[in-house]
């Protein structure tokens, strides 16, 4: 199993996990790689070191390696650091609301009106809909989820 690190054409970096470098070659020349966050296929292999998972025989585990340097004291957090940090905030946000998909619109006003037990929801409406729930009062956000989100992993 190869393990590389990818940047996609917005800068996000991520892993990808192949059988070998020919797999990967073919799956990016199909666009079927795609970007954890933005879901773009004009994706890049960015260089690293190869991960070996050694022991010896007596059964000792290979050393690992160094933990990676933090940021320093007032410095800014690096690109990665921030992404992990959006993707866990949308994880927890999807944990914590209810999909209603196409009837958002729709249950964001019986939930204001006090038609239906008040609870944090999360769906699809049209920005016009949007811009109406707005003006009678109702706060709504818009909030693109990555596509690796919307659907759990295997």
């Amino acid at each position: 199993m190869k393990v590389l690190d990818l940047k996609c054409s917005h800068e996000h970096r991520f892993e990808g996990w192949f059988a070998s470098t020919e797999e990967f070659e073919s799956q990016l020349s199909r666009k079927l790689v795609a970007c954890s966050v933005c879901s773009a296929t004009d994706v890049s292999r960015m260089p690293s070191a190869p991960r070996l998972n050694l022991t010896s025989a007596r059964g000792e585990a290979a050393p690992q390696p160094a933990a990676k340097p933090q940021a320093p004291a007032g410095g800014a957090p690096d690109a990665q650091a921030l992404q992990a940090h959006a993707l866990n905030f949308m994880r927890a946000l999807i944990d914590k609301t209810e999909n209603v998909g196409e009837r958002f619109a729709e249950e964001a006003r019986r939930i204001h009106y006090n038609e239906a037990p008040a609870r944090n929801i999360r769906g699809i409406t049209t920005p016009e809909d949007a811009h109406a729930l707005l003006e009678e009062g109702i706060d709504v956000m818009p909030l693109p989820v990555p596509d690796a989100l919307k659907e759990p992993l295997q």
